[in-house]
């Protein structure tokens, strides 16, 4: 009997912990990644204890954003782009923010500032958005969040270029400045050339 009793105990136990096993796997299938501009922020929160640091890591991260953002677009533009001038623009933001990002990326290790790997929540919102569009819808919606992007960027970096503490930090925030204005005027350019049509 008391056999029994002990293989009828060891059956519940392992049911119990089979079923806590299977609820926790569960649960973490569900799990969606963490974006990782949180993920950033929380890391250098916790790093930095000056309210002067903890701005100049915040710019880098909105930066960093930004960058990340552009070329998931632009990538998509030269994909479903239906006009040679969206087509272009896509491939100037790409590369031109892909280098921007990879000077961030050296600029941000130097200063042991987490910064976003991946494009963020908003960034993967604004991609489905634009994915939704086809044709010369598409190519409007592109030129629209380039303007619209750009303007702010160039808010963001102006900001940057006077109120970063850090030297380095400031100087790159100015040094990208003109290339701002530039993908600003080659964004209202193809936005003008898709009106048109």
């Amino acid at each position: 009997m008391k056999n029994i009793n002990r293989f009828n105990s060891s059956i519940l136990q392992a049911t119990v912990f089979t079923v806590i096993l299977f609820g926790a796997s569960s649960c973490m299938d569900n799990k969606k990644p963490e974006d990782t501009k949180n993920v950033a922020e929380e890391h250098n929160n916790a790093k930095f204890g000056d309210n002067k640091q903890e701005k100049d890591a915040q710019f880098l991260v909105n930066a960093a954003e930004i960058n990340l953002e552009e070329i998931s677009l632009g990538q998509l533009a030269q994909q479903n782009g239906t006009t040679t001038h969206a087509k272009e623009l896509g491939k100037m933001m790409e590369d031109a923010h892909t280098k921007a990002l990879n000077d961030l990326t050296a600029l941000a290790k130097k200063k042991m500032i987490t910064i976003p790997t991946s494009p963020t929540d908003n960034a993967q919102n604004d991609y489905k958005k634009l994915n939704d569009k086809s044709g010369i819808n598409f190519d409007k919606e592109y030129a629209d969040m380039m303007v619209s992007g750009h303007k702010d960027a160039i808010a963001v970096f102006e900001k940057a270029s006077t109120d970063c503490s850090d030297s380095d930090i400031k100087e790159w925030a100015t040094a990208m400045l003109p290339n701002l204005r530039a993908h600003l005027d080659h964004a209202i350019d193809c936005q003008k050339k898709c009106e048109k049509m």
